[in-house]
């Protein structure tokens, strides 16, 4: 027996029932379910990139800190840890 090709209505109707038994579908069927995954997803992704910015800027500040062999570098990085100093204690 052979089967009769699809026509465009068919395919269309597979392809939705297929959408709407998706995972994703049946978790966020609802809207306010939705928003408050968008929104926790949101926040993670912010804290996140907040945290590894930190991260990656406080090691880079602690190595150039480190850099003492570089005579331009190492005066101008004294000069700013310095002047940061000068700054913090006027504001206290």
């Amino acid at each position: 027996m052979t089967e009769m090709p699809k026509n465009d209505i068919d395919r269309l109707a597979d392809e939705v029932a297929k959408l709407i038994a998706h995972r994703f579908v049946i978790i966020h069927n609802s809207i306010l379910r939705l928003i408050r995954f968008q929104f926790l997803r949101c926040l993670f992704f912010g804290l996140g990139s907040v945290v590894g910015a930190t991260v990656v800027v406080s090691l880079l500040v602690y190595g150039l800190s480190q850099v003492d062999f570089v005579p331009i570098l190492g005066d101008w990085a004294k000069a700013l840890a310095d002047e940061l100093q000068l700054d913090r204690g006027a504001t206290q």
